[in-house]
């Protein structure tokens, strides 16, 4: 039985691979009743408490600042590229409406002109205006046709360039900021707000152009029939114009509730699904199943008060329009009586009105896609805005070519100083050097700093003061490609994606051929389990690998670093999850992959310690001890007592 290391728990947690505490048994939930975190985390795991952290935190509420513009400045981006495209859809809805207002011109013409030419029997102008009825009708049928398609088109482009946008971006954003933005809230951000647009510019951006249009049209036909009745409809627009303003200022803040809450109701489900095995184990379905209940009906109650604000919208414009038409109708008839007004344009403009006013519900479906779309593409636009903690260097440098055939390099940690965002300080004034080639294990209670050091080594992080140095370079001066080629890490998870063994091998090399991948494979003896899987290297190992074991995942995440060939590997607990034969498989494969190679080892097993050149023993983010296994066994320090410690565990 090989034993863990087990020391004393330092009051902060040591980060997990996931940016979670470990052995905590629990899945998290990410959502309060607003949608926040019901135990705020800051990076690595850490608890807020404590920390200096703030009870604010944007992350926590999924509300990303957003730099003043910024949406408009997205929007705009967007449609760029396309801009005559637009303008040809433009046109195209500019001439359709033209055709379809043109109908009730007609029918005052057919009422006062070629009605009567009929009666005196002239069939002329009634066939003038039947011809013209149908000529304007199928000119807007096809117009509209074509619009439909121009308009989609410029929709589908520009939808996909926004998933595009933000996939490439989530990816380039540095692990803080993952580690404090659940995959939750991106997966929100990508769908169901992406969606939001989808609504607004398949339909609602058609409804607002045919709207203003419309009105353009109408109101200018309206005057020229009858100055009168035209002014008394442009009069009516002056409440329905602080009904709109009133329903857009109530339902901006109801929208922008509503997006947080199905963020919030996504974040849940994925949570829950990504940590079904310890709901399992800790029976969890319960409490689960109340939090969520607890979120759905938050979602429920957001999607309520954005019908509700609809519904009064509408309710008001529809009494405004209807007492204006039945005003102007009874003052109109008035008018024909007293023969001041021409039945035919009296018909004509009754039908204008309605035209006018038909659309105001049309308007408000709009208003509710416009609300929703802006309060979506406000929170898409604070993603976008975000930053990489760890850019990529303005002048970038190159490293110095190596001093020797092995392919290790020194690392160097020069007055180092860091602290995550939202905790105090984990290294307070650092300084070490690795040589390179040299395996170096460094051990110590949870909480010691040991996974910050492997990951300021891997630029996860940039310190917050001093330097870290490959050969000489600070990694801040490296380019991020050149840096990810240099420097692997192997995680305790072993993550692997769906898709093939090889495929998942050659992640560490894509031009890697088939021949390269298997000696890679058989280098760290990962070839004969491989070659037993059904298909062999072409066998689908599915979501996160787990068609394959736990040691056989390892081993494949070892032959991926093996074919990657880098400078500095970086195993951080790469064995504690591991059963003793899977432990001694992964221990054979690391002496192979580590051949030559600078090697920070983060060990939880005193056996992954043996095949280490030099041992540190980190307290607090300061090394306390240092030397070889085999001196520091010897002495009375604290490897030592943990040694002693792991031997009387084997007896």
């Amino acid at each position: 039985m090989t034993a863990p290391l087990t020391t004393a728990p330092d009051k902060e947690p040591e980060e997990g691979p996931n940016g979670t505490p470990e052995g905590t048994g629990k899945a998290h939930a990410d959502g309060g009743p607003d949608g926040a975190a019901s135990a705020k985390e800051p990076p690595g795991g850490r608890p807020a408490a404590g920390r200096g952290a703030s009870a604010d935190d944007p992350f926590d509420h999924d509300d990303l600042p957003t730099p003043p513009g910024a949406t408009l400045a997205l929007l705009r981006s967007l449609l760029a590229p396309m801009r005559t495209r637009v303008v040809v859809a433009s046109v195209l809805l500019l001439l359709q409406q033209a055709a379809v207002q043109a109908g009730p011109l007609l029918v005052a013409y057919a009422i006062d002109s070629a009605v009567p030419a009929l009666r005196d029997g002239r069939h002329g102008p009634l066939i003038v205006v039947a011809a013209g009825y149908l000529a304007c009708a199928l000119a807007a049928g096809g117009l509209q046709f074509a619009f439909i398609g121009a308009s989609a088109r410029v929709n589908q482009d520009v939808l996909l360039d926004l998933r595009g946008r933000i996939f490439r971006h989530a990816q380039a954003l540095s692990i803080d900021f993952h580690e404090r933005y659940t995959s939750g809230r991106l997966i929100s951000r990508s769908t169901t707000d992406v969606e939001s647009l989808r609504e607004l510019l398949d339909e609602g951006l058609q409804e607002l152009i045919g709207v203003i249009l419309a009105f353009v049209y109408i109101s200018a036909m309206l005057l020229w029939l009858d100055l009168g009745l035209g002014a008394a409809a442009l009069a009516s627009f002056v409440p329905l114009y602080g009904f709109v303003r009133s329903y857009r200022r109530r339902a901006a803040g109801v929208y922008t509730a509503r997006s947080t809450a199905i963020a919030a109701v996504i974040v849940k489900f994925a949570e829950t699904m990504n940590g079904i095995r310890p709901v399992r184990a800790f029976r969890r379905e319960a409490a689960n199943d109340t939090e969520f209940a607890a979120l759905n009906g938050i979602h429920e109650r957001r999607n309520g008060d954005a019908i509700l604000e609809m519904a009064r919208y509408v309710v008001c414009s529809r009494v405004v329009a209807n007492i204006t038409v039945a005003a102007i109708v009874l003052w109109g008839a008035y008018r024909v009586a007293s023969q001041t007004l021409a039945l035919g344009v009296l018909a004509a403009a009754v039908l204008y009105l309605r035209r006018l006013y038909d659309p105001i519900d049309r308007l408000g479906m709009f208003l509710n896609s416009y609300q929703s779309a802006a309060a979506s593409l406000e929170k898409i636009a604070g993603l976008l805005a975000q930053a990489p903690s760890v850019p990529e260097p303005a002048r970038p440098k190159e490293l110095p070519a190596a001093a020797s055939d092995m392919p290790g390099r020194e690392i160097v940690f020069d007055d180092v100083r860091f602290a995550y965002r939202t905790g105090g300080e984990i290294l307070p004034r650092f300084d070490l050097t690795l040589a390179a080639g040299s395996t170096v294990a460094v051990v110590g209670s949870t909480g010691a700093g040991k996974s910050t050091l492997a990951k300021l080594v891997a630029r996860f992080y940039d310190p917050s003061s001093g330097r870290v140095l490959l050969d000489g370079v600070d990694l801040r001066d490296l380019p991020v490609p050149e840096l990810r080629r240099g420097v692997i890490m192997v995680t305790q998870e072993s993550f692997l994606f769906s898709g093939t063994v090889a495929e998942n091998i050659a992640i560490g090399r894509p031009d890697a051929g088939r021949e390269e991948i298997e000696r890679a494979a058989k280098a760290i003896g990962a070839h004969d389990f491989i070659a037993a899987l059904p298909d062999g290297y072409d066998t689908d190992v599915r979501k996160r690998g787990g068609r394959i074991s736990a040691g056989q995942r390892q081993l494949v995440a070892f032959a991926r670093a093996l074919l990657a060939d880098p400078a500095v590997l970086i195993l951080d607990e790469a064995t504690s999850s591991l059963d003793v034969p899977g432990e001694r498989a992964v221990q054979r494969a690391m002496s192979t992959v580590l051949r030559g190679r600078t090697a920070v080892v983060i060990a939880h097993r005193l056996s992954t310690v043996e095949i280490a050149d030099r041992v540190l023993v980190m307290e607090h983010g300061r090394i306390v001890e240092d030397g070889t296994p085999a001196d520091l066994i010897a002495g009375t320090g604290r490897f030592a007592d943990l040694h002693r410690a792991w031997r009387d565990s084997l007896a």
